[in-house]
């Protein structure tokens, strides 16, 4: 699985990157985490507010914070 967080270095992407190390931490998943900083690549996924959370190339969220629960979630589908 891929996660790749997107955002430029705001406070609410750098506390979505430890939100989602904490929750793959606990859940045990095999996963690969990449930050996205580039704002064009950031626009490729046709995110225009962040933060953003993608997994496995589809956009989860973008522009608010997900719950732990939402990622977890995520994680399992």
């Amino acid at each position: 699985m891929k996660i790749e967080i997107l955002g430029t270095g705001c406070a609410k992407c750098i506390k979505l990157e430890e939100l989602v190390h904490d929750v793959i931490k606990d859940s045990g998943v095999n996963v690969e985490i990449s930050k996205v900083k580039d704002i064009k690549q950031i626009m490729a996924y046709g995110v225009m507010t962040t933060p953003g959370l993608v997994i496995d190339g589809h956009v989860k969220i973008a522009g608010k914070m997900p719950t732990p629960d939402q990622i977890k979630s995520w994680l399992t589908k």
